[in-house]
């Protein structure tokens, strides 16, 4: 690993065991000649791309089947850091097999996880996060190269951060993924304001449609509403102005947090068997299965609870009718 991938001195626990290997030993870096592309009836692309903010830089090649689009064979060569190798390594072997429409669809929050040991654990630092970016932002280079079109054909993502070309959809993830509370975070997760700092807050040297502040603050305003939304139990007037099927849904989910579980331990259970209106009155037939049909209870204790819980939850007037 190169020194300048060192942190404090150590942090090789920061880096998967993937990363690990594919800095030291990548099994893609090479080139594929026009000989060898001719060879096997395949036109060869050669694309190059370099981050101006950290100096790395990564040719990449492909040979591509013209008949299908599918990249049959992929290396590169890259100029940079440990990290950049394994993110250009691990590009690579995402493209092959793919077709060029698909590659154009790999990002790097794809090779990031792709080099991942376990899905819940990042691959790298957070200050390596950007050498993703570049493998994503030359998978386009080549596929433009290889269709005849600008490759900024194929951004269907607002760029936020132009010096570490960072989208908005992707700070939106991260955000989420990460539970981010500060713009440092994001920064240190996804490169974006680490170096013109335009894109962190007005008033810096370039004007930004899309700021880091206003990001953050807006999907964490999304995220709390969301959390809210999911444990907030509905209203009396939410319950009653819903449809068959929701009302089912949310007594369904209510039996199975309070009642189910009590009937399951004695050999019981129960189901809903219709919901019907009468009036001011909302009635749920239930029945009872295994030893709570024949249990005592059922016309008794264990009804009063029922209802009562469904009221108190719910709706004052829903009734339990056993059948």
């Amino acid at each position: 690993m190169a020194k300048s991938d060192l942190i404090g001195g150590s942090i090789w626990e920061e880096y998967s065991k993937k990363v690990a290997e594919l800095m030291d030993n990548p099994k893609h870096r090479g080139e594929i000649t026009e000989e060898e592309a001719n060879a096997q009836n395949l036109k060869l692309i050669v694309a190059d791309f370099g981050a101006e903010s950290c100096g790395d830089a990564v040719r990449l090649y492909w040979a591509v089947d013209p008949k299908t689009d599918i990249i049959k064979n992929a290396k590169f060569k890259s100029f940079g850091c440990g990290t950049a190798i394994a993110s250009s390594d691990t590009m690579a072997e995402l493209c092959i097999g793919k077709t060029v429409d698909e590659a154009v669809k790999i990002t790097n929050l794809d090779v990031e996880f792709a080099m991942r040991d376990t899905p819940d654990i990042p691959a790298v630092p957070p200050q390596k996060m950007h050498c993703s970016v570049m493998a994503y932002d030359v998978i386009k280079a080549a596929a433009a190269q290889y269709k005849g079109v600008d490759a900024n054909s194929f951004e269907d993502e607002i760029i936020v951060c132009e010096c570490a070309r960072v989208s908005l959809g992707t700070i939106k993830e991260v955000i989420r993924l990460n539970d981010l509370k500060s713009v440092e975070d994001i920064t240190r997760y996804t490169k974006a304001g680490a170096f013109c700092k335009s894109c962190i807050k007005p008033g810096g040297h370039e004007a930004r449609e899309y700021y880091l502040v206003d990001i953050l603050k807006e999907v964490r305003a999304e995220m709390e509403y969301e959390k809210l939304a999911k444990s907030a139990q509905p209203s009396a007037v939410d319950f009653v102005n819903m449809s068959a099927i929701q009302k089912f849904k949310e007594i369904d989910k209510i039996l199975d947090a309070d009642i189910r579980p009590m009937l399951v331990m004695d050999g019981g259970d129960m189901e809903v068997i219709d919901i019907k209106e009468d009036g001011e009155n909302i009635d749920v037939y239930i029945r009872y299965l295994g030893a709570c049909s024949g249990c005592a209870s059922g016309a008794t204790g264990t009804l009063f609870a029922i209802e009562s819980i469904l009221q108190e939850k719910l709706y004052s007037n829903i009734r339990v009718l056993p059948i």
